[in-house]
């Protein structure tokens, strides 16, 4: 069947209208027609594999990689860099008023983005016999790699050492998944699946094939401070806008008490220490709670760390701060948190979000007391569908 794309949707496909039907395909471009295969139907959505590009978009360009719509990694490689920018803002734009009723021109919403190649510091290999690369896109098939073009130097090095050492007869063959952290200069190895645990001499093995593999902590640089951050502990993984991220996050706010929910190892934590009297990170994470305390005492600043979940943080709340940072997971705050920021009613509140739909939800019902003051769509994950936004609220 012959499609003509309308508009590019959160995830990277493209939708198309037949005969009243709705129909995504993926690894196209907006006003691209195409001609596309129908894929049998999961749970009502209607799917379709691209065949042919009948008439391209003038955005196309070709990929960087040579597995890219093989590996499930990438979604946006045929797409320029500026017109990727120019998509997440639409469909972030188009998700605020589809889901919260939230009506934003674009152009309103400002981009912050950096590097689009190159970035990521943190990727997890998946290992079958001697063959190391990532799973299909919407499949636990394997696809072999040889070069990550999204991947750091040292994520590269590390995948083009670990193919080297699977035809080797120590490799262990019950090993599945690795995930690899790295600062550049040091490596940090977290095992995610094995039918067996590893012995200690295949960690010395990869720390001779692998010079500056940590056994424990990494320590990462952002501006002027060191996190420690152990294997469980979460990081953002665009090692090009750390330091962008945490002046846009923390800006010029200063006064007596700032909240940091979901403060992970104080990225944002310890920049608000140097511009209130007293924070409060509230972080459910043990692994995390232990890394913030010790960030905190290298960076020779006071903050009180609550290991608690946020709601039962809020709900024990009864006088508000100054300033309030929200860095939730993919499924946002949620009704108990929002509701409960409205009845404390702190001054500004500052969200971060990675998911735009989970966004609309919360500010649908935050801007029912709040300004949405500003609103930035960071670019966190070139060449994916995926995004970033911080939102600035102050109060009515």
């Amino acid at each position: 069947m012959d499609l003509t794309i309308e508009k590019l949707v959160y995830g990277g496909e493209g939708l198309a209208r037949v005969d009243g039907e709705v129909i995504f395909t993926p690894f196209v471009l907006a006003g691209e027609t195409i001609r596309a295969e129908r894929l049998p139907s999961r749970k009502g959505a209607v799917r379709a594999r691209l065949a042919d590009i009948l008439i391209p978009s003038p955005n196309r360009v070709k990929p960087a990689c040579a597995v890219f719509t093989k590996c499930g990694g990438c979604q946006y490689q045929h797409m320029g860099y500026a017109a990727q920018l120019e998509a997440k803002r639409s469909i972030l734009a188009e998700t605020l008023q589809r889901v919260g009723r939230i009506v934003l021109e674009p152009e309103r919403i400002e981009i912050l983005a950096a590097e689009p190649w190159g970035y990521r510091n943190r990727v997890q290999f998946h290992i079958e016999g001697d063959v190391v690369g990532y799973r299909a896109m919407g499949s636990h098939r394997l696809v072999a790699a040889t070069e990550c073009p999204i991947g750091s130097p040292a994520i590269n090095e590390a995948l083009r050492k670990l193919r080297e050492m699977t035809g080797d007869r120590r490799w262990p063959g019950f090993l599945r998944s690795l995930e690899v952290f790295t600062n550049e200069e040091e490596l940090q190895w977290n095992v995610l699946e094995s039918d067996k645990p590893l012995a200690r001499h295949f960690f010395e093995w990869l720390t001779e094939e692998l010079p500056g593999t940590v056994d424990g902590a990494l320590n990462y640089t952002v501006r002027t401070d060191i996190f420690q951050i152990s294997g469980k502990s979460f990081f953002q993984v665009n090692r090009f806008l750390l330091d962008q991220l945490v002046e846009l996050v923390t800006g010029d706010s200063h006064g007596g008490t700032a909240w940091d929910l979901y403060s992970g190892v104080g990225l944002f934590s310890i920049p608000l220490a140097r511009r209130f009297e007293h924070v409060v990170a509230v972080e459910s994470g043990r692994s995390a709670i232990r890394d913030l305390q010790e960030n905190t005492a290298r960076a020779n600043v006071q903050v009180t760390a609550k290991e608690q979940d946020t709601d039962s943080f809020l709900e024990s709340a009864s006088v508000p701060p100054d300033f309030v940072l929200a860095d939730p997971p993919r499924q946002g705050l949620g009704k108990q948190a929002v509701a409960r920021l409205l009845s404390l009613r702190p001054p500004t509140i500052v969200l971060v979000a990675c998911d735009p739909a989970t966004l609309a939800r919360d500010l649908a019902a935050l801007t029912t007391g709040y300004d949405l003051s500003r609103i930035t769509m960071v670019d966190l994950f070139p060449q994916t569908g995926h995004m970033e936004t911080v939102v600035r609220l102050d109060r009515k």
